[in-house]
Parts: structure tokens; C-alpha cells; sequence
């Protein structure tokens, strides 16, 4: 089953618990049945995608699942065979790797050691695996990579474009048209084409377009990188002639705003690689022979305003053969960026969903307001019919003034506006190809006649990211929230994590996604898009050492602040603790160590203040406030910076004892307790339990990272949750840097009542406030409908804090254990919270679907687990009596699967093999 088809699976929890095939597993059930099926390994990975297209990593990684629900079902060896064709793909005959028998149990990010495949190959592979007695599955079915061009060397094109032409609007261009006429006078065998158009490019084939990616290249660090994409194109072209054809927009290669770097106009580098029959093989290459004009119907495209297209400047027939490009002028040789060009190695950019509006509404003087029904990345479909040059205009705004029309004020510069000037002729259908909107209502003007409901549909677009989970409670509020959440990060990714889809803005903050990213692994597979977020911000560093605040440095806002850029240090352990993704850790070991060796300059006498945003957007005491006066509320910058330095000094620690740099370890630690000794004694409080003026933040931190003195940590939680129900009466008292950490410390502590009564409250501020008042997302400010609308966007994560981590690791008990990471040990502990009767959870991890359903009905709770084939799982059961417990109407200790059952913590814990489990408890706590 492929990620793709687990995304129709996660749909709905029906299916959750169907038996898959039995992969030769030890059955340890009464119930079970040992057979010797041999379902082979599925949903193969390489490099975390589903057969990727221009890898340039010649040692990619390899990954499958064992999808079993029989207990104890184990691998404890594979096989690999990797060929350079489909019929070479047997034993004996894959002429690139033969693995052998490797004695193991991973299944996750094994890495190729065959043979280096050329540049461009084909490479196929398939896998089997052995159970722990001895039975082998099938081989699974084949999966594939193509190689991309590997080193520059093999580039034989050069890069075109027009380095001039624009509008009055220095910001805004029209588009690039570009076009190649050539022959195929032989039998073709292979046709592939690699091509890198900046900022955004479609490509087309003899009038085909290529692929369905949308915003294509991602976005990257324009001064060292640039990516490129890969097809082949075998079967759209023919015998005799054919013709290539581009069009690039602005992306932001060609800056939007003034105070943004800009890299230069768009431009082109493309190379079609053709293989014949005969064994020969020539490029078509892009150079000056190309035709190019910027006089066609996108007569301007910018990300934060827009798109204007004119159908009556359309030229049918431009992408084919036999096009009349006279009025053309030929293309320009354009220097070369500077950027390393670089293969796609992440999820690409798609229109995912369609949806309908819910309302539209006639504000007279043929003006219509249509509603989404839901806050959204992307754009619209138009559907229109009318004279040609009638010129129809769509604004968009995520909410509404108070007569009814757009609301407009926070998104600043941008005009958020597209225009559609008709050709005449039918109905017309457009959509644009080079913007972006954040959006839940549309403007619509000059329409022909009576629009309807059915003139717009909006298209939701963004990384096309599998989802990974699924969260439902019997609470509708926090269903509610996690719809939000679920909208708010889907909305924000954009090739790179971004702030908002809707302003003048749209920037990859670091420390918006910090601490966040480990939830939204809960929600998307993300890891390949951080691991290429990562390479943007070792690309942005400086050879000093400093890393900016945003990533990639469309801004250059270098201030060497802690909580932001030390994201490039958090990050990575989380793609190892979420994915097993140990190589982000290697890859990215380098650039962490320089910025923390350039951080150290900034500590005196164990306390670092590097410190520019504060607890941003701290719940202000004023409505109209965006950022809190009050003293009070204010959390001193030396108590973020050193708590969240100490953490990245145990983060590095940890990193080089994997990486065997025992004596980098031994500083980081020497340094990190040194800091946690000088911290204590200036900003602690020992008689109260307080850390300096007391705000929860000021709390939240030293509790999270650890850095409270033995002893003193009932004093200082006891301290942060008086603060939090008297000054704060449960509500959030924190802005976005406590609030990464605030719902674990309340239940790591023994308080997921309290995490509850925050995560449910109506009124301000908190997440359940913004559903009261209509969000569809998650706000920027806790006051988003009241602050000023310089900073107030509606479509932000930052405030999401630990919310959807909580959800997941805390509500339903899913949690990867650090010490065997990616989930191959589970640790699974749920905490029914305040009034919550149930909880239906499933997270598919890289070894596949873990699920945590339980229902608690008064002093009994009934709670079914799914534990992935090749992980095992520490379960905890909220009882103290292990009596009290049965599985599948057996007494625990009985049950099949079941080990090492004892009394933990106030629980009762047991190690469980992998399988399906039924868990009923009496008398819970």
C-alpha cells in the first residue's frame, strides 16, 4: 500500500483495525494463527519518497513496512536487489546490488553500498525479508529512482531568459514564454528532460503540459542553491517533429518587494536527453537558438499581488510544432546564477484539494462576496462566459469588514488580486499559475451577468504531504481546534515552512517552526521537506557562524538571536526522533556546531541574553496591543536564551555521542552545566520557586529542558501553576516560546487537567477563543479580531505551540521513545483529561499505522492499540492493579504479547510485542 493510498486509509478509523495480510510472523496470541503467508514488504521508499525522479545522492536510503497485525511479527533480516532494468530485478541477475542476506531488523533509511548508477539511469529495486523464525516473504514489488545529472559537468545547456523586460511596476513582470522546435529522425527509446525554470516554470511537450506541479522549483537559498526537476517525456514525443515549450514567472527568484534580495529576472536551463534504438543518444539543450516573448496573456504574475492574465493575447499552438514564433525575438544567453543546482529531493508543490464556496452574496454595484467556508492556501477557478476584453477582477481577504466586504488592512502591501480579461469566446476557464493567495473570501467584479456558486472553485495548494494522522475526541471544541490546526499548517507549506500564505511576507521564521515541526509530524510526513529546510539554513550561514532569522535569507535578518535560530540545531533531532532520520543529524552536524561556536562569543558568566523577539506575541493586557507593555508579562531575555541554549547544548551533546565525537560531547555537556549552575543561581528563587518576575514562560523553560535543581521541581511547578490559575484563571500566559513546551510540562507533571481546561477554553485568550470567533485556523495573535492589523494574520502555527503534540502524545499516548527513534519502541500512555469520554488516534510512522482508541465510561477504560509489525511498545494503563486489567478478556499477565507487567509510576506498564490489542481496566485512577 502505498502513502498515497494510506492518505484514503487515515480518512476515517473503519478501517484501522482490519487484519493485513500475515507476513510469516510468530503468532503469541491464543486467538492468533501462526501461518507462514509471506505477504512481502510494501510502500517502498527511497530517500522518503514513493519512486523519486532525479536523485542526485548516489547512496540514497531505502525504506518498507511490514504491514502485519499478527503480534511478535518481526524481521530479522532483508534482501535487497537493485537492477539497472525490471527484467534484471531477480536473483542472480541484478547486475547494480545484491545486498545478500543481511541479518537485521531495519527496515527504515538503509542505505545503497552498490554499484554508482550513471548519471540519469534507471535504477529498480525490490526487498524480502525474513521473520525471527527463519520463514522469508515474498519480493515485494518493484519500486524505482531515476538519477538526476549528478555534477555540474553534465550539464550541457546554458541558461536563457530576458534580462529587461518588465512593467511600470518594477515588482511585477509578465511572464516568459519560451519555445524550442526539434526533429526525432530515429527509433526513440528514452527521452528525459531536466530542467530548472526560475522562480516558477511549467513545462510542455508538443502542447502537453509536463507533471502537475504547481510553484515549481522550490523555493531555496537563490545565492548557493537552485533546484531542478526531472520527467521523461518518451511518450509524448514523435517521429519527425516536436516542440518544447516553458513559461516562467517571478517566484521569488525575481523579489516581490523592494526590501527583499532579489536574485535577477527568470531564466532557464533545460536539457532533453533522447536515447535511440540504435544506441546513440543526443541533448536538446536550451541556448540561444530558443524563441522567446514576453507579450503574451500573463501580462503580469507576483506572489503577493497577484496575477493578470488577458485571454485575447493567448497564442494556441505555441507549445506545438509549426508554430508561427516569427514575432518572436530569440531568447538571451543570461549569465549563470551563482546557485549549486541541486535534484528534487521533496514532496512537490500541487493543487490537493478542490472546494466549493458556501455562500455568495450580492453587495449591488456587480460585486459579489463568495465564502470558502475555509481559511486556504491557494487560489480560484474561474468559470465565465461574456464579450471578449470585459475584465473580471477576484480579491481575497480572510475576513470581513462589518457592512459585509473584504476585510484588507492586514495584508499590508499586497493586493491579493487577480484579473481575467476574456478572450470571448464560450465559456472560459482560467485559473493563475504564478501567485498565491491566503484566503477565505473572494471579491468578484465585472462579471458578465449573475455569477453562481458554481463560477469559483477554490483550489487548496501546497506540498503534497502525506497525511499521517488522525486525531477525534468526544470533546467537539477540541475537534474543532485540531481542524484548525490540521488547515493552519497545511497553509504554511509552501517548499519551505512559511509564517503566512496572505500578506506581504510568506517567510520561512525559524522560530515560528522550532518546536512546532515535531507536532506537525503528527499531521503531514514532513521529513524530507525539514531535511531540505535544513540545507537552506547551512546554505544561509555565514562563515562567521551566524544564522539568520529567516530562512531562506529572502530578508537578511541576522541578529543572532537564540530562539529562532536555534531551530537549526532542534530541528534535526527531531527528524531523527519522529523518522529515525539519523542522517539529518550527520548532514547538518557541521553547520550546527559552527553557529554554536559562534553563539558561545555571546556568553558571560554562564548566561547568554541573546534574546531580539522575546516571548512573542505574549496575550497583551489591551485588545488593540500586538506585543504586551506590561512588565509583568515581559519574560527577561537571558531566561529564554540560556534555557533554550542549555537545550541546544544537550541536543549537541547527544549528536556527537551518535556521531562517536566523544570529545565534542564532553564539551557540550561541561559547557551546558556550567550555564544550568549560572542560570540557577541568578534567576531562581529557592524560597518560592520562582524564576526572576515569575511569568509562566520564566517557569515553562527550566521545567522542559531540565534545568531546575534536584529537589526543587514540585516547588517551581507548583509555582507555574498557581501563576497560571490565579493571575492567568487557566487560561494560555504565554506567547510563542513557552508555548512550545507548556501543555507536556502541565502533564509531565501530573496536570492534564489543567493542559485541558486551557486547550477548552471559549474566551480570551485561547485556541478555543479563535473557533468562537469563526477561525477556520489558527490566528497570529490571541486577539486576532481585535489588534492591530499591521501584524494580525489569520492563517498562522506559531501559536500552536505544543498543542497537536499534546494531542498526540498525551490525549491519545503515541510517542516515539528518543532511545530507539522513528518508533521502532513506542511509548504509549494516554491521559484521559477532564471530561473527555473518548479518543481516537492513528499515526503512521515510517513502520506504519499506530493506533491508540480508547473510551472511558466511569471507573473503566476500554483502549485498542495497534503497534506496528517490527516495533515493540511500553504501554502504560491508568490503574495502580495489574488484576484490574485484561486483554482480549485474559488476564493481563495471560494475554499473548504481553511482558514484563508491573506497577510504574502510579500505572500499570507492560512491553508489548507488535499486534492488535484489546485493554479493558477496572477501578481507574
Amino acid at each position: 500500500m502505498s502513502r498515497r493510498a494510506f492518505r484514503v486509509f487515515v480518512c476515517g478509523l473503519a478501517g484501522l483495525f482490519l487484519a493485513a495480510a500475515n507476513f510469516g510472523c510468530r503468532s503469541t496470541s491464543t486467538s492468533g494463527s501462526s501461518g507462514k503467508a509471506a505477504a512481502p514488504p510494501v510502500d517502498l521508499q527511497c530517500d522518503d519518497l514513493t519512486d523519486p525522479s532525479g536523485i542526485d545522492d548516489p547512496h540514497p536510503t531505502f525504506s518498507w513496512i511490514l504491514n502485519s497485525t499478527v503480534r511478535g511479527c518481526n524481521q530479522a533480516a532483508y534482501e535487497i536487489l537493485v537492477a539497472s532494468s525490471r527484467q534484471d530485478l531477480a536473483p542472480g541477475k541484478a547486475d547494480l546490488w545484491d545486498s545478500g542476506l543481511r541479518k537485521s531488523s531495519q527496515s527504515i533509511q538503509v542505505p545503497y553500498a552498490g554499484k554508482s548508477p550513471a548519471p540519469g539511469a534507471d535504477c529498480f529495486w525490490t526487498v524480502r525479508v525474513w521473520d525471527t523464525d527463519g520463514a522469508a516473504s515474498g519480493w515485494s514489488a518493484p519500486a524505482f529512482w531515476t538519477v538526476g545529472l549528478l555534477d555540474a559537468a553534465n550539464w550541457q545547456a546554458k541558461w536563457i531568459g530576458d534580462d529587461g523586460t518588465g512593467t511600470n511596476d518594477s515588482h511585477t513582470l509578465p511572464a516568459r514564454w519560451l519555445r524550442k522546435e526539434f526533429a526525432v529522425s530515429k527509433d526513440l527509446t528514452r527521452a528525459t528532460v531536466y530542467f530548472s525554470g526560475l522562480g516558477w516554470s511549467e513545462l510542455y511537450v508538443n502542447g502537453k503540459k509536463i507533471g502537475d506541479h504547481v510553484l515549481s522549483p522550490p523555493l531555496s537559498e537563490y545565492p548557493k542553491r537552485a533546484y531542478y526537476e526531472t520527467y521523461e517525456v518518451t511518450d509524448e514525443l514523435r517521429s519527425g517533429g516536436n516542440a518544447l515549450g516553458v513559461v516562467l514567472g517571478d517566484g521569488r527568484f525575481y523579489a516581490p518587494r523592494g526590501n527583499a534580495v532579489n536574485a535577477g529576472f527568470p531564466k532557464l536551463l533545460l536539457q532533453l536527453h533522447l536515447e535511440f534504438a540504435d544506441g546513440a543518444a543526443t541533448d536538446i539543450v536550451s541556448d540561444a537558438s530558443w524563441k522567446l516573448t514576453t507579450n503574451g496573456p500573463i501580462t503580469a504574475n507576483n506572489e503577493y499581488d497577484g496575477e493578470e492574465y488577458d485571454a485575447r493575447k493567448e497564442f494556441p499552438g505555441w507549445s506545438k510544432p509549426g508554430f508561427d514564433d516569427s514575432q518572436w525575438q530569440p531568447a538571451q544567453r543570461v549569465a549563470a546564477p551563482d546557485d549549486t543546482l541541486c535534484g528534487m529531493r521533496q514532496a512537490p508543490v500541487r493543487v490537493t484539494q478542490e472546494i466549493r464556496p458556501v455562500t455568495m452574496k450580492d453587495m449591488g454595484h456587480d460585486v459579489y462576496i463568495f465564502d470558502m467556508g475555509q481559511n486556504m492556501a491557494g487560489w480560484c477557478r474561474l468559470k465565465v462566459r461574456g464579450p471578449a476584453g470585459t475584465r473580471v477582477t477576484l480579491r481575497h481577504a480572510e475576513t470581513l469588514e462589518s457592512d459585509g466586504g473584504l476585510y484588507t488592512n492586514n495584508l499590508r502591501s499586497a493586493r491579493a488580486t487577480d484579473v481575467y480579461t476574456l478572450k470571448g469566446d464560450g465559456e472560459e476557464v482560467w485559473e493563475p499559475r504564478f501567485t498565491l493567495h491566503g484566503f477565505r473570501y473572494v471579491e468578484l467584479c465585472g462579471y458578465p451577468g449573475t455569477p453562481t456558486l458554481n463560477s469559483l472553485t477554490g483550489c487548496v495548494v501546497g506540498d503534497d504531504l502525506p497525511v499521517t494522522g488522525h486525531f477525534e475526541c468526544s470533546n467537539p471544541l477540541l475537534n474543532r481546534i485540531y481542524h484548525n490546526i490540521f488547515w493552519g499548517v497545511r497553509g504554511n507549506y509552501r517548499s519551505i515552512p512559511t509564517d503566512c500564505p496572505q500578506r506581504d511576507e510568506r517567510q520561512g521564521w525559524l522560530g515560528d517552526r522550532a518546536e512546532e515541526s515535531r507536532g506537525e509530524a503528527y499531521f503531514f510526513d514532513n521529513d524530507a521537506l525539514y531535511a531540505k529546510w535544513l540545507r537552506d539554513m547551512a546554505d544561509c550561514q555565514k562563515p562567521n557562524g551566524s544564522i539568520p532569522s529567516v530562512c531562506p535569507a529572502y530578508w537578511h535578518v541576522y541578529v543572532d538571536d537564540v530562539t529562532w535560530a536555534g531551530a537549526n540545531v532542534i530541528i534535526p533531532g527531531t527528524l531523527r526522533d519522529e523518522f529515525g532520520d539519523e542522517r539529518a543529524v550527520a548532514d547538518h552536524y557541521d553547520s550546527a556546531r559552527k553557529w554554536i561556536e559562534h553563539m558561545e562569543g555571546f556568553i558571560t558568566n554562564g548566561i547568554i541574553a541573546r534574546d531580539v523577539y522575546g516571548d512573542w506575541c505574549m496575550p497583551p493586557e489591551n485588545p488593540k496591543l500586538i506585543h504586551s507593555e506590561d512588565p509583568a508579562r515581559i519574560t527577561h531575555k537571558a531566561l529564554l536564551a540560556t534555557p533554550f541554549f542549555y537545550h541546544d547544548l544537550r541536543l549537541m551533546q547527544s549528536y556527537a555521542l551518535q556521531l562517536g565525537k566523544t570529545k565534542d560531547a564532553a564539551e557540550y555537556g561541561e559547557l551546558a552545566g556550567r550555564m544550568k549552575t549560572s542560570f540557577n543561581q541568578r534567576f531562581l528563587n529557592r524560597q518560592t520557586g520562582q524564576y526572576d518576575n515569575g511569568t509562566p514562560t520564566s517557569s515553562v523553560l527550566p521545567l522542559a529542558f531540565h534545568m531546575v535543581p534536584d529537589g526543587m521541581q514540585r516547588k517551581v511547578f507548583d509555582f507555574l501553576v498557581n501563576k497560571l490559575t490565579e493571575t492567568w484563571h487557566s487560561h494560555i500566559g504565554t506567547g510563542l516560546v513557552g508555548g512550545k513546551y507548556l501543555m507536556r510540562v502541565l502533564s509531565d507533571n501530573g496536570r492534564p487537567d489543567l493542559a485541558y481546561t486551557i486547550a477548552t477554553q471559549t474566551n480570551y485568550p485561547g485556541w478555543g477563543y479563535m473557533v468562537e470567533h469563526n477561525a477556520t485556523t489558527v490566528w497570529e495573535l490571541w486577539n486576532g479580531d481585535t489588534a492591530d492589523p499591521a501584524m494580525n494574520s489569520g492563517n498562522h502555527v506559531m501559536l500552536i505551540g505544543d498543542l497537536g503534540i499534546w494531542m498526540y502524545e498525551d490525549l491519545a499516548g503515541i510517542k516515539p521513545d528518543p532511545a530507539q527513534p522513528g518508533f521502532k519502541h513506542i511509548i504509549m500512555r494516554p491521559m484521559p483529561a477532564g471530561d473527555l469520554k473518548y479518543v481516537k488516534a492513528s499515526h503512521l510512522s515510517p513502520y506504519g499505522w499506530i493506533v491508540s482508541d480508547w473510551t472511558k465510561d466511569q471507573n473503566e477504560f476500554e483502549w485498542k492499540i495497534r503497534v506496528p509489525a517490527n516495533t515493540t511498545a511500553t504501554i502504560y494503563l491508568p490503574t495502580h492493579n495489574p488484576d484490574d486489567v485484561t486483554e482480549s478478556g485474559l488476564p493481563l499477565k495471560q494475554a499473548g504479547g504481553v511482558r514484563r507487567v508491573r506497577t510504574e509510576g502510579g500505572a500499570v506498564a507492560a512491553d508489548v510485542e507488535s499486534g492488535a490489542y484489546d485493554f479493558t481496566c477496572e477501578n481507574v485512577q
